[in-house]
């Protein structure tokens, strides 16, 4: 099994949530964060003071899936989050030794 970190941005969830959905990811985690790589942060003007804004909003989506659907899993997101401006984001992946669903007991794949 495989974990597939991807950081993206937030107007692109949805985009993101179907296409996994359609190559049949049943279940994903989702979470506000804040950060910057590339980007390094941008000014902001408010009430006519300028401000930096060092860390901007993404969206984290954590999803686990069968070593096999690992690759598909990537291509989904990378097809959706694209911009082709700076700030799309990353993917990361990580093995899963594993996993257990707390209702039933289930291990491994079968948890998923």
């Amino acid at each position: 099994m495989k974990q597939v970190t991807a950081i993206i941005k937030p107007f692109k969830l949805d985009e993101v949530r179907e296409a996994l959905a359609e190559i049949g990811v049943n279940g994903l985690t989702v979470t506000e964060v804040k950060g910057f790589g590339r980007q390094k942060g941008h000014t902001e003007l408010y009430r006519g003071a300028e401000y930096v804004v060092d860390f901007l909003p993404k969206i984290r989506i954590d999803v686990v899936v069968p070593a096999a659907m690992a690759e598909a899993a990537i291509d989904a997101v990378v097809k959706a989050a694209f911009t082709g401006k700076i700030g799309d984001g990353k993917i990361f992946v990580t093995a899963v030794e594993q996993a257990v669903r707390i209702r039933t007991g289930e291990t491994g794949q079968d948890a998923l």
